[in-house]
């Protein structure tokens, strides 16, 4: 008799089409429901006969390995019962053996993965798939990482393509690059990452150390994470750092392996940290600096070498300027720091400097880098340094057989320029530089600059190479502590360009413009260099040096002509591995006055572009054809061409073989595309070969039902 009474539950529906299109996780590739903390979702139980009054059901979600009602991992939650941690379920409708359930979770639970089964009376019953996915809800005002404005969350959390932005401060361009946080088994290798981060349940609610954690695990450095970072320029034991388009295949070939995937640089571990802050439900977007410091020993300033010639030395800077560096800005509320310091965080996953004993950066508040406040967690004043230092250039010369330093200009506001990110809902770079910095020479700027350096403290200024023993200080005191641009009394000023577009097989054709304004007769010598340097400021080749004495009349200007024959660079051009730049550096000298000033431009190669051919709109399973047609318009084969071309939600990523491609030569690729995703969606195609390491190009198309 009593077992014809005793409820059973006979199936469960987790009603996944109606939840996750609520929940905004309508696009997650997996069977399992995924919802976000702090919004009611609904479940459907079937039961073995109609639920009474006298009956007793609960939902008991768990957590982690060992699930314990104390510690929180454990909650079983009884219809019409808050729950202590925030939690509650009630029902919504009955319908004879019917009854429609309704779960809010708290607004600041751990994420991550909870199982869940249904207990009536002693019966419990395991669902299938009844694993449930628990993410960060920047939808609502209760969650830490709440975003009011919609466009925003669009861009920042479910934009699923974008760009990361390059080159040089002289010329910057948009990599595009595919996140795909939505794409299969992403989300499972960023729970991997969050088991794999030994983070306790306690962090788990809390976006800071999440972000902290994840910027550990995204580099392999201490913890076989993700990606390993490799700038050595030899990537035979793995895929060139250039050689990647998106997130997608990396992450799902770590979940895969539990391996770290090779090889990886700055852009390639932003693209991937972005994708597993968004897939987690943080809202992230990736930031570019140009002329961003390295390695500044906290004393904020970087010096840079020049041998007589004015080329640049390798060997005695153990600091550095990268030509551009990424990083990613994660959104949240600061619940361990004062108040004015939530909204963006900057968080970083290369592998630079160890942080409380580990490769991991961040998050540390953007306004904190814009006040000076650099005393705040996390990793303030590094960020700092890499958009603040100031650029010293010293002269080596041999001096009776022993190395003699000479300074020979300092500037202070060459580091930190043009910081860039995608723009919300539009296909354009936004420069964010007033978020980082006041403007240079502002009051604002002066207060925040003494602000910080009361917390840094740098000792006087010497070049801080290995002979620093030797140094002879032109004249003896240390330093003010504020550093001003070099000012003459000539007015003496540089300017580099190229006068004709780089092609790679043409001659590089560049000049160097002296001016002066003073009135007068003055003698001005001139040295400049052209050198080949990778993306980390590291000279890969010397190409050729130029050194006139020019005579002016005071105030006039005078273009005098670099010019590098292809023979002197297409050697090294096809042996590197990575994109390559241009490094221009003049010196100038005043005899009359001894005035001194250096300047540094660095440039990239220009390239012939990739045409893709495609419908403007598809139909939703409808096949159609895409076509990638190139023309080598340079004066040079293109050897060993590979075209990798990904579009995500109609084609999973596919490389073609292009073999050698001789100038003037049309090349023409195609691919069948099956549209598996309503709205817009991107192709994307990069074309790599020995003498070129990436022309990107992409397209959009809509599809429709």
């Amino acid at each position: 008799m009593l077992n014809e009474t005793s409820l059973r539950v006979t199936e469960i529906d987790f009603l996944k089409r109606q939840n996750t299109q609520q929940h905004h996780t309508d696009g997650y590739n997996i069977k399992n429901l995924v919802v976000r903390r702090g919004k009611p979702f609904q479940v459907q139980v079937s039961l073995s006969r109609e639920l009474r009054a006298a009956d007793k059901l609960s939902l008991r979600f768990s957590i982690g390995e060992n699930p314990m009602k104390n510690r929180g991992s454990l909650l079983s939650l009884k219809p019409e019962r808050e729950d202590l941690n925030g939690w509650k379920v009630s029902v919504v409708k009955k319908n004879g053996n019917e009854c429609l359930l309704s779960v809010t979770s708290s607004p600041n639970a751990p994420v991550g993965k909870y199982n869940l089964h249904v207990k009536t009376g002693t019966n419990i019953y395991t669902p299938e798939n009844g694993v449930i996915y628990l993410l960060f809800n920047p939808w609502c005002e209760d969650d830490t990482v709440y975003m009011a404005n919609e466009a925003e969350k669009e861009e920042y959390v479910l934009n699923d393509t974008g760009y990361i932005y390059v080159g040089s401060a002289y010329n910057i361009y948009d990599r595009p690059w595919n996140f795909g946080q939505f794409e299969e088994y992403v989300l499972d290798a960023c729970m991997y990452l969050l088991d794999k981060s030994k983070l306790s349940l306690t962090e788990r609610r809390d976006p800071a150390h999440v972000s902290r954690a994840m910027s550990a695990l995204v580099n392999a450095n201490d913890d076989s994470g993700v990606l390993l970072g490799n700038w050595s320029g030899n990537y035979i034991s793995g895929k060139s750092p250039m050689d990647w388009i998106g997130s997608v295949t990396i992450l799902q070939q770590y979940y895969k392996t539990k391996k770290p995937v090779r090889y990886g640089q700055c852009w390639v571990f932003a693209g991937v940290l972005n994708t597993v802050m968004r897939c987690l439900g943080v809202p992230c977007r990736c930031v570019s600096t140009f002329d961003a410091a390295h390695d500044t020993e906290e004393n904020l300033t970087v010096d840079i070498y020049l041998n007589e010639k004015g080329e640049k030395l390798n060997s005695l800077s153990f600091d550095s300027v990268w030509n551009f560096h990424v990083w990613n800005d994660a959104w949240m509320k600061r619940t361990d720091v004062p108040n004015g310091f939530s909204g963006w965080q900057a968080i970083d996953s290369t592998p630079q400097e160890q942080s409380q004993g580990r490769f991991q950066c961040g998050p540390c508040p953007v306004k904190a880098v814009r006040e000076g406040d650099v005393y705040l967690p996390y990793d303030t004043k590094f960020v700092y340094a890499e958009v603040n230092a100031d650029r010293v250039y010293w002269v080596v010369k041999k001096v009776n057989g022993r190395d003699k330093y000479f300074k020979v200009g300092t500037e202070t506001q060459a580091i930190g320029k043009n910081i860039s990110t995608k723009a919300v809902g539009q296909n354009r770079r936004e420069d964010i530089t007033r978020e980082y910095k006041y403007p240079e020479g502002s009051k604002e700027e002066r207060m925040s600059m003494e602000r910080a350096y009361s917390f840094i403290r740098p000792l006087g200024l010497m070049p801080r190479s290995g002979f620093a023993s030797t140094v002879q200080t032109l004249s003896g005191s240390t330093e003010p502590l504020v550093l001003k641009e070099t000012v003459t009394e000539t007015g003496l000023h540089l300017e580099i360009t190229n006068t004709e577009p780089l092609h790679p097989g043409n001659p590089l054709e560049l000049a160097i413009t002296v001016k002066i304004s003073a009135p007068g007769n003055w003698t001005v010598n001139l040295t400049g260099s052209c050198q080949m340097q990778y993306y980390t400021g590291k000279v890969q080749a010397n190409l050729g040096t130029i050194k006139e004495t020019i005579n002016l009349e005071g105030p006039s200007e005078m273009q005098i002509p670099l010019k590098i024959a292809p023979d002197a660079y297409m050697k090294t051009l096809s042996s590197v591995e990575d994109e390559v730049l241009i490094l221009v550096t003049a010196i100038a000298e005043v005899e009359e006055t001894n005035d001194k000033l250096t300047k540094e431009t660095s440039m990239r190669f220009e390239y012939p572009p990739i045409t893709v051919q495609m419908p403007e709109t598809a139909k939703l399973y409808n096949d159609f054809k895409c076509a990638f047609i190139f023309k080598n318009k340079l004066n040079v084969t293109l050897e060993n061409c590979k075209l990798l071309v990904e579009g995500l939600g109609i084609f999973k990523m596919t490389t073609f073989d292009l073999g050698d491609i001789m100038p003037g030569r049309i090349v023409k690729s195609e691919i069948i595309c099956t549209p598996t995703r309503l709205g817009d969606k991107k192709i994307v195609a990069k074309l790599i070969s020995n003498q070129i390491k990436g022309i990107s190009t992409e397209k959009g198309i809509f599809i429709t039902e």
